[in-house]
This record gives C-alpha cells, structure tokens and sequence, in this order.
C-alpha cells in the first residue's frame, strides 16, 4: 500500500509540474501589461517600469518561471544576505516558514505556496481562493450526493425491472439528462422553480451562501439558495450514473456467484446489497470522480447564473478583467484537486473490489 500511495504521488507531482509549465509559459505570452492593467490611464513609463520590476517580469522568461516555481514549491531556496534579490525570503510574501537547511549565504525553507497577487484586487490569490472555495465545495458535494444516491437506486430498479416502464422511463429521463447542457438547464430551472412557481418554492432565482440582512445585522446563512444550483448541477451526473449503475447491475446479476447465492435461499435484497452492490459501484465511483471532480472545478455556468459565490463565479471575474494570477491559481488549484481526486479514487477501487492489486 505505501509503494502504491508514493508510486501515484510520484505521477501526480509529475503531472503538476506539467500543468505549472504549461499554465506559466500561455499566460505569459498573452497580450497585455498586467501593470498598464493594474495602473488604468495613471500609466506612465516609470511607473509600468516600477511594477514589472516588482512583479519580477523586467527578468529573462527562464529566471521568471525558476522564480515561480520557486513561489509554488513548499520547498523552496532563497539568499539569506541579499535583501534586494528577488530570490530573498519575504515573511510579508510567503507567511511563516521553517528553515531547513542552510548552505552559506542561502537557505532552504518549508514554507506555504504562493500564488502571487490580484492585480486589481491586490488581494492574494491563496485568499481569494479559501474564500471562495467552501461555496463550491459545498454546492459539489451536495450536488453529487444527489446525482449518487437518486442515481444508483434509479440504476438498479431500471436493471430489476428490465424492460418494464420504468425501465423505459429511467432511459428517456437518463438520455434527456445526459443531453441537457448546464446552461441551458440553469435558465430553465431557474425561471420555472423561482419565477413561475416561486409563490410555492419560496426560491430565489439568484443568492449565494450568505446573504447580507436587509436591516444592517450582517450577513446570513441561507442554504435554501443552495437547492436550484445543486439539483442544476447533479442533473447530468445523474443521468450518467443510473445509465453505469443499469449496465454494472444487469452484467452483475448475470454472474454465477449470483446464481450460487440465490441457490442458497438469499433473497433478492441480500444478494444485492451482500454481493452485487459492491461490483456494481466500480463503473460508478469512476464516474462520480470524474463528475466531482469537474464539478469542484467550478461550475462556471451554474454558479454565475445562479450568482453563486464560488470558484466559477470568481473565474469568470478574472477573466472578463485580465487577472492573470487569480486565473492561474484557480487553474493550478483544480489541477491538484483533480489529482488528489484520482489518488483518492484508486483507494476506493481496491476496498470495492479486491481482486485489483496494488503494484
């Protein structure tokens, strides 16, 4: 198990070191100043000089991607004597630290990453990030609990009951689903949920997790917001995983340990939930990972048509004002939550089915 965990961590910081390089190299050959863009119409040559010589960009391209790699890395090498360089460790920069090895005038240091500044904010990108992060994390989790269990249970009648209505109907609504795009579906939803029927649901067509008081008193939680995004959001997962949870179901039933365990006067329910449940999961925890993980990554239409203050409301901010380091941090943070993911995932495989061995 430890040479299966530090063989994918081995892989995964591969694939992150991909994503950091590919991620700096197209954002720094995008048009655009980012100081002309942070400075408006007060830019003056002095003054655009001044801020790409802070944000290091007056260096060669080589030396700015050492530097942020240097930035992103927990271990990281910085001059101990030569304040000026832009190698020195800053405590205003990257927060605490903990020396670990120090070699003449440099030292080696664990420290937090860094995603460097908004260049219209000013505010870190690591903050911008933990405060938009629970909204999303939220509205993904709530959504593929959804999508699973509904999607499952409706999987597994569709399989039991083949060929019967429901089955049918589980299919239409399975296909409609799957070909539904999120935008489209947020409108719908929204306008029929919180506009036509509005007087019944009590729903708003657009809110986010916490709502300012109209009295003054602060903000609120209001998770009754939350509703119309997560039912948005787990339509199309849904509609997947009943689609893998019918297909698993009906290759499963026709197995002869399945047979063995009728013979042995099992009913219908003990054999699925003792012996066909767990082989039916494997096609959909693949989906469900994959889902969530797309679904962390922001749901960009969902959560800006729903004014959900997630991280696909602050994308797309970035975005429309040129906010190169909001936008690759937010990059850089779903990639590693998608490698996280897939790590976690391949521990799932081998507790749902032992016969997959861990090399």
């Amino acid at each position: 198990m430890i040479r299966f965990l530090l063989h994918r961590l081995f892989y995964g910081i591969l694939v992150m070191f991909g994503v950091v390089t590919v991620v700096f190299l197209l954002f720094n050959v995008l048009p655009g100043d980012p100081a002309r863009m942070m400075l408006g119409q007060r830019a003056d040559i002095s003054s655009v000089e001044a801020i790409n010589r802070d944000l290091g960009r007056d260096k060669p391209l080589l030396t700015q991607y050492l530097n942020f790699l240097n930035d992103l890395s927990p271990l990281s090498l910085h001059h101990s004597r030569d304040s000026a360089s832009y190698w020195y460790f800053d405590r205003s920069k990257y927060g605490s630290h903990f020396p670990v090895l120090r070699m003449q005038d440099k030292v080696l240091v664990l420290k937090e990453p860094y995603l460097r500044r908004s260049y219209q904010s000013k505010r870190e990108v690591a903050e911008i990030i933990r405060t938009a992060f629970p909204a999303t994390a939220l509205l993904a989790v709530v959504s593929m609990l959804f999508a699973g269990l509904l999607g499952i249970v409706m999987g597994i009648v569709a399989a039991l009951k083949r060929n019967s209505f429901w089955d049918r109907l589980i299919i239409v609504l399975s296909v409609g689903g799957m070909s539904l795009p999120s935008f489209f579906a947020a409108i719908l939803i929204a306008w029929l949920f919180a506009w036509v029927l509005g007087d019944l649901t009590g729903l708003n067509m657009v809110g986010s997790m916490f709502e300012v008081d109209d009295f003054g008193r602060g903000e609120s939680l209001s998770l009754q917001n939350l509703i119309l995004p997560a039912l948005t959001l787990g339509i199309r997962p849904l509609a997947v995983i009943a689609e893998l949870s019918r297909s698993a179901m009906l290759d499963v039933m026709s197995q002869d340990y399945i047979r063995t365990a009728r013979a042995k006067g099992l009913s219908q329910w003990q054999t699925i939930t003792r012996h066909a449940l767990r082989n039916v999961m494997n096609p959909v925890v693949t989906a469900v990972s994959g889902w969530f993980a797309s679904l962390m990554a922001g749901a960009v239409f969902v959560e800006y048509v729903f004014d959900w203050k997630g991280l696909g409301v602050v994308m797309v901010e970035a975005l429309e004002k040129y906010d190169f380091p909001v936008v690759m941090g937010l990059v850089l943070f779903v990639s590693l939550l998608l490698v996280v993911i897939n790590i976690l995932v391949d521990l799932v495989y081998a507790w749902l089915d032992p016969r997959i061995r861990l090399v």
